[in-house]
């Protein structure tokens, strides 16, 4: 994202925030960073970790996507990390983005991408309706930029592994997973969408 849009300096939005893990990354060069949350608990543990952190240039605040909490032309680049913005269905948020961000500015949105990886082949069985084709058609049409990247997760034992498994999957397709996959570690192949405005 960087290379794309340098935030450094800048007002940064991070879109449905959650726990806020990726507010203190944006806030080492940012001006300023809000996170938005829209389930409180998360919202709440983002702004424990803000204080904890003694982030002085962030904030978090409730609310969605489709209305956010902003003012029209309010910050320089958006991140929303499996956040909302799924394809079809999430126009009333991209508006959205479209008002609060400042001309010159980049939206970033980062989501599975089903169509390869070992992460991917697992994504469509728990969810077999899923298009990556349709997904990628739909920010086409919407004017966005796409990336594909390859990542993986790694975790230090197999029981993190397996943790983390359990709650991306319902318990008879995690139980199929872990029985077919060894190891603590899985290739994850994602889609970086951008557009600047």
């Amino acid at each position: 994202m960087a290379g794309i849009h340098d935030w450094s300096g800048q007002r940064v939005l991070d879109l449905g925030c959650g726990s806020g893990f990726h507010l203190s990354r944006f806030a080492r060069t940012a001006s300023t960073v809000v996170g938005v949350e829209p389930r409180e608990p998360l919202a709440a543990l983002a702004r424990r970790r803000i204080s904890a952190l003694s982030l002085t240039n962030a904030s978090v605040l409730e609310g969605a996507a489709q209305r956010l909490p902003l003012a029209d032309d309010s910050v320089e680049m958006i991140h929303a990390r499996w956040a909302y913005f799924f394809g079809p269905g999430c126009e009333p948020g991209l508006a959205e983005v479209g008002r609060v961000l400042r001309p010159g500015g980049t939206a970033f949105v980062i989501d599975n991408d089903a169509s390869r990886s070992t992460f991917g082949t697992w994504f469509r069985r728990a969810m077999p309706a899923y298009d990556p084709v349709a997904i990628e058609r739909f920010w086409a049409r919407q004017g966005w930029s796409r990336e594909s990247l390859d990542i993986r997760w790694s975790f230090g034992s197999r029981a993190d592994f397996e943790s983390v498994v359990r709650i991306e999957f319902n318990e008879a397709l995690a139980d199929e997973i872990l029985a077919e996959h060894e190891g603590s570690v899985v290739d994850y192949a994602v889609n970086l969408f951008w557009r600047t405005g």
